[in-house]
């Protein structure tokens, strides 16, 4: 057709429809490993559950671990991201709000299960690690900009981090009650008067 270029049929565009059928398809993944586990779900519930034929599931993931592994990957972002305000009682306080409101989605409970099992696939373990990774390198960066302004002494990190994330964990894994930002800033205020309390001045 015109303009003198070689064109191409008005192709698909990997946006429009392929890309939403990846988005429910992985979506779907997420809320049947979290209600199955990860040996748990089949391909033929993941497409009812999407929506969508089966044969674009097999086709866009021919190794049910990718798929697994994508839908893990995809959805792990929101939980490693720690805001930069200037003030780190409540950068962390919303952090842990944020955590605890991811921990009850679907995907949250699906990265629970999937931490339990001690022996995962490499390609799980791997996606997994990564999840992790990122949260760690989140809040490092995090605190890093908190000791360089002078708001914390030097501190690891990781330490931090496991400090008061771990009771978040505990709250939303019993299901007892919810996680409230009075839990939050209660966490952080106590770990953050620990560090600073026990650590020597420079």
């Amino acid at each position: 057709m015109a303009n003198g270029t070689p064109d191409r049929p008005p192709a698909r565009r990997p946006g429009g429809r392929t890309a939403r059928v990846r988005a429910q398809i992985l979506a779907a993944t997420v809320e049947l490993v979290a209600r199955d586990g990860i040996a748990g779900f089949r391909y033929e519930e993941v497409a009812e559950f999407a929506g969508v034929h089966k044969t674009s599931v097999y086709r866009n993931w021919p190794d049910r671990e990718e798929l697994v592994v994508e839908a893990l990957l995809r959805y792990a972002e929101d939980l490693a991201s720690i805001a930069d305000t200037g003030d780190i009682h409540r950068d962390l306080a919303d952090f842990l709000l944020a955590l605890a409101g991811g921990l009850e989605t679907p995907f949250g409970r699906t990265l629970e299960q999937a931490l339990q099992p001690a022996r995962q696939s490499p390609a799980v373990q791997a996606a997994l690690g990564r999840i992790l990774d990122q949260r760690v390198a989140a809040m490092r960066r995090r605190v890093d900009a908190a000791v360089h302004r002078g708001e914390l002494p030097p501190v690891d990190s990781s330490f931090l981090g496991e400090m008061i994330s771990g009771p978040v964990h505990l709250i939303v894994n019993r299901g007892v009650r919810p996680f409230t930002r009075a839990d939050a800033e209660r966490i952080v205020g106590v770990v953050l008067a620990g560090i600073r309390a026990t650590t020597p001045p420079a």
